[in-house]
C-alpha cells in the first residue's frame, strides 16, 4: 500500500488523514489560542537552550528566535490565520515558523513533546492569570477597607439565622468581607508558588536522550524549580484543579457578599443603594431598580463551582502518563478565570461607591432588640448566674414587645421588677452606641477597634 500524505504532523506512521468529524472533534485551537503567547515564550526558552548544548547552531536559534517573536507580533495584532486542521497552538505556530523560516522551523521540536509543552505553557498562563487576579481581588479589599473607615461608627444590626442578633458597625461588617477576601489572596500565592515548577524536558514520559539543561530552561521563564519526575510532569494537573478551587471559594464569598447586598438594597431594609450603572430595571416595572451584578456574580458561582467538579471527575479515572483527556482541562479553567476575574473586578469598581443609609441601619438594630445580650452581660458583672440573667433578659424583651418599644426605653422601675441588681447605669449599655463602644477588644466591633483594624489589613497591603 502507497503511502498517503497528512496535514498532521504525526502522519507518517498513517496511510490516510483523519476523518474530518475526527479532525473536528479533537482540535483545540478553537479554545487554546489564547496560550500561544506563553507557548513561544517558552519555545524560545528552549531553543536558546538547544543552543547552549549544542544540538542548535547560535545562528539557527537567532533565526529561531526571530521567527517567533515576528509569529508572536502577528498573533498580538490580529494578523495570524489559525487552522483548526493543525489541531493546537502548538502545531499552528510550529508550521507557520517552518513556513516563514524554512526547514530549520522543524529542529524546534527537538528534545519535547506536545506533552511537557502544554504543560509548560499552561502553567506560564495560570502564573500571569493568578497574578492579575490577586492584583483585583487586592483592588476589591483596598475598596471594602475604604468603606470600613468611613462607617467605623455606623451602627446596624449584626444577624444570626439572619434574625438580628447584636449590635455592629458597618465597618466592622466590611472588615469580614475583607478579611474572607486576605485569604483569598493568600491562598492564590500559595497555588502560583505550588504551579510555579517546570514540566518541560520530560519530553512526552520518560524525559529525552539528548543533555538537555532543564534548569537553564526553568531560570529564562522564571520557574522556581523543575519537576523531577517525567511522569508526574505530563500528567499532573492538580494545579489546574487548586486553581478553580481557590475560584470557587472567591466566588463562594462573592455569592456571599451578593445575598446580603441584594437584600440590603430591597426596600424591606434599605441599607445601601447601589450606583445605577451597576444595576439594570424592568421591561415593564417603571419604578424597579435591579442589583443585576450581585444577582449574576450569584449565579456565575454555580458556574465555577462546576467547573472544579468537571475537572476532578476528569483526572479520577486518569492512569500514568498523559492521556487526550487533558484536552478538557483548559476550557474550566479558561472560563473559570474569565467569571472570576470579571466579578471580582466589576465588585472592586461598585464597593467604592456604595451609598449607606446609616439612619436606616440604626433603626434597623433598634428594632431587633439587639442590646438584649449587653443586658444579660450587665446582670452577670451584677453577681447574677449567666442562666438566670438570660432568663430575666428574656422576660424584659417579651415586656418590650408588648409595649412596642426598645429595651433602652423601658422604664427603670419597670426594668428593676424583673431584677433588682439593674441599676440607673444600665441605660449606658442598652443604646446602641453603648453596646459597640464596650466591645473594644482586639476584632470587636468598637469603632476604634475597626479602625485599628483597618489600618492593619493595609499594611498587609503595603498601603
Amino acid at each position: 500500500m502507497s503511502t498517503q500524505s497528512s496535514h498532521q504532523t504525526w502522519g507518517g506512521r498513517f496511510a490516510e488523514g483523519p476523518d474530518a468529524r475526527v479532525a473536528a472533534f479533537t482540535e483545540s485551537i478553537s479554545f487554546e489560542a489564547r496560550l500561544a503567547p506563553y507557548d513561544i515564550q517558552g519555545s524560545i526558552a528552549h531553543a536558546r537552550m538547544l543552543s547552549h548544548v549544542g544540538v542548535l547552531q547560535s545562528d539557527e536559534f537567532e533565526t529561531i528566535r526571530g521567527g517567533l517573536e515576528a509569529i508572536g507580533e502577528r498573533i498580538a495584532v490580529g494578523d495570524f490565520t489559525w487552522d483548526p486542521a493543525l489541531e493546537d497552538v502548538h502545531m499552528n505556530i510550529e508550521a507557520r515558523l517552518t513556513e516563514d523560516i524554512g526547514a530549520l522551523g522543524k529542529k524546534l521540536h527537538t528534545a519535547r513533546s506536545r506533552n511537557d509543552q502544554v504543560a509548560t505553557d499552561v502553567r506560564l498562563w495560570l502564573r500571569a492569570t493568578i497574578d492579575s487576579l490577586i492584583g483585583e481581588v487586592n483592588r476589591l479589599r483596598r475598596g471594602l477597607i475604604g468603606l470600613a473607615d468611613h462607617h467605623a461608627e455606623t451602627v446596624m444590626p449584626g444577624f444570626t439565622h439572619l434574625q438580628v442578633a447584636q449590635p455592629v458597625t458597618f465597618g466592622h461588617h466590611m472588615l469580614a468581607w475583607q478579611a474572607m477576601l486576605a485569604r483569598d489572596a493568600e491562598r492564590l500565592g500559595q497555588i502560583r508558588a505550588r504551579a510555579n515548577k517546570l514540566p518541560l524536558g520530560a519530553a512526552a514520559l520518560a524525559g529525552t536522550t539528548f543533555a538537555i539543561d532543564r534548569e537553564m530552561v526553568a531560570q529564562e521563564l522564571g520557574f522556581d524549580d523543575v519537576i523531577d519526575n517525567s511522569l508526574d510532569a505530563v500528567s499532573d494537573r492538580d494545579f489546574a484543579i487548586d486553581f478553580v478551587s481557590a475560584a470557587t471559594t472567591i466566588m463562594m464569598h462573592l455569592s456571599r457578599f451578593s445575598e446580603e447586598l441584594i437584600l440590603w438594597m430591597s426596600p424591606a431594609f434599605g441599607f445601601v443603594e447601589l450606583p445605577d450603572r451597576y444595576c439594570t430595571g424592568s421591561s415593564i416595572m417603571p419604578q424597579k431598580k435591579n442589583p443585576d451584578v450581585a444577582e449574576l456574580t450569584r449565579g456565575k458561582t454555580a458556574r465555577v463551582q462546576g467547573h472544579l467538579t468537571a475537572l476532578v471527575t476528569l483526572m479520577k479515572g486518569q492512569p500514568l502518563a498523559y492521556n487526550r483527556d487533558n484536552q478538557e482541562d483548559k476550557v474550566p479553567m479558561f472560563d473559570t478565570a474569565d467569571t472570576v476575574g470579571a466579578c471580582v473586578a466589576l465588585f472592586a469598581d461598585m464597593m467604592p461607591h456604595v451609598a449607606v443609609d446609616a439612619a436606616a441601619c440604626r433603626n434597623a438594630a433598634r428594632r431587633g432588640f439587639a442590646t438584649a445580650t449587653d443586658l444579660a452581660d450587665y446582670l452577670v458583672r451584677a453577681g447574677v448566674a449567666f442562666r438566670d440573667a438570660h432568663e430575666i433578659v428574656g422576660n424584659c424583651v417579651s415586656r418590650a414587645i408588648h409595649e412596642d418599644c426598645d429595651l433602652a426605653e423601658l422604664t427603670l422601675a419597670t426594668l428593676q421588677e424583673y431584677s433588682t441588681a439593674i441599676g440607673a447605669d444600665v441605660y449606658e449599655i442598652l443604646t446602641l452606641d453603648g453596646s459597640v463602644a464596650a466591645r473594644d477588644h482586639l476584632g470587636g466591633t468598637a469603632p476604634s477597634q475597626v479602625r485599628a483594624a483597618a489600618a492593619r489589613a493595609r499594611a498587609t497591603l503595603g498601603d
